[in-house]
């Protein structure tokens, strides 16, 4: 399932004989694989948000934008059950269903709107820490991106209001330039091409996945918006590694050197991310527009069934799925980005190994404490405490 429509093979009679060929990638590999990354990511996300909101009380801008990763991550694993049953049940739903209607006019806006705000939040993630460690860090001579950049900006990127701003204007563009295009001119393609089709026409079908013109200009912007923030992130790295290199021939780098090899890492792992689950989709779907827009000029001769674009369909909708996961691995990525976010959830980790433990010992038998054990345990307790405050 798609947020564009493109035009269907022939708008003759004939085209009532052509409907997609799910095979069984579609119809029990993906139901599976969206079932599963409901159960990761889910628990995953609601676990880092807790972390932000509960454990970390002196916020940072880097806090703000995972904080808003995250939430957008969690509304993305909603989505995930109705795409498993999408899939598993489109080729029996009627297109005028309610479940269909449902899965074109809610789910698929919710699930682009967030696959994009995840990838413009990870790019200015990766942008600010580049801005940080230019301004923070001095090589044999100054680097010209500052000079590059407004004064206000890199003065403002230190401020939590700012990054809240940033996350909100990131929020505001997505949620306005997907649901127009999504609702008003995809499903409203979609409904008149389907209008004087049978009234038992499938969910899974040719117009909702293959099918319109209308938002194929907005699907192309979105793809040119995605290679522009990952061309952004990869200068980003790039510029860092020529900085570190300067910066090891430098005689005041002594206490800048870790602190070079941390961005360098947060670039690499937000690059991998961008790389591996975003960039096949945004490679695969400009030649998918092309194919059906070539394919839209083919007449089909009769007793055609299964579309020609069938497993090509299969294709780009394996590659949403990897785009969707993203909100699975994200947990991950911020426990590499975010010393804070890490030194907590491990923290959590060993209290819950602590309490596991204690429960075992009091559920066998075992005796109280001794008063040195609960000496210890109190000093424990509160050197935890007077770390959470830091």
């Amino acid at each position: 399932m798609d947020h564009t429509t493109f035009p269907r093979i022939n708008s003759t009679t004939q085209h009532s004989s052509v409907s997609l060929c799910p095979s069984p990638a579609t119809l029990i590999f993906l139901p599976l694989a969206y079932t599963l990354l409901f159960l990761t990511a889910l628990p995953g996300n609601v676990l880092s948000l807790w972390v932000f909101h509960r454990r970390i009380s002196n916020v940072s801008p880097i806090n703000v934008y995972l904080s808003h990763l995250s939430v957008s991550n969690l509304i993305l694993s909603l989505t995930t059950p109705f795409l498993a049953a999408y899939y598993g049940w489109g080729t029996v739903w009627t297109f005028r269903g309610f479940l269909c209607q449902f899965a074109l006019h809610a789910i698929t806006p919710i699930l682009h709107i967030n696959i994009y705000i995840g990838l413009m939040i990870l790019t200015w993630v990766a942008f600010s820490r580049f801005v940080s460690l230019m301004q923070h860090t001095h090589a044999s001579r100054p680097s010209a991106c500052l000079a590059l950049m407004p004064s206000s900006l890199t003065t403002c990127i230190k401020k939590v209001s700012f990054a809240r701003g940033v996350c909100a204007a990131v929020w505001l563009v997505n949620i306005g330039a997907i649901v127009p295009v999504t609702v008003v001119y995809s499903v409203k393609e979609a409904m008149n091409a389907n209008s004087t089709e049978s009234e038992e026409e499938v969910c899974y079908n040719p117009t909702v996945e293959v099918g319109g013109s209308t938002s194929a200009a907005f699907n192309l912007s979105a793809i040119a918006i995605f290679y522009a923030c990952y061309a952004l992130v990869l200068l980003s790295y790039m510029t860092v590694l020529r900085h570190i290199r300067r910066s090891r021939r430098s005689t005041h780098v002594a206490t800048s050197l870790s602190l070079l090899g941390r961005v360098l890492r947060n670039m690499v792992v937000i690059q991998i991310v961008l790389s591996v689950c975003l960039l096949p989709y945004h490679i695969f779907k400009p030649i998918f527009i092309y194919l059906a827009f070539k394919q839209a000029e083919v007449t089909p001769g009769y007793g055609i069934y299964c579309h020609p674009l069938s497993g090509m369909v299969e294709v780009k909708n394996s590659l949403l799925l990897l785009a969707a996961l993203r909100g699975s691995t994200d947990p991950v990525m911020y426990f590499m980005l975010d010393k804070r976010f890490r030194k907590q959830t491990l923290k959590l980790i060993a209290k819950e190994q602590n309490m596991s433990g204690s429960v075992r010992w009091s559920v066998t038998g075992g005796a109280a404490a001794q008063p040195g054990q609960q000496r210890e345990c109190t000093r424990t307790t509160a050197n935890s405490s007077h770390e959470s405050t830091f």
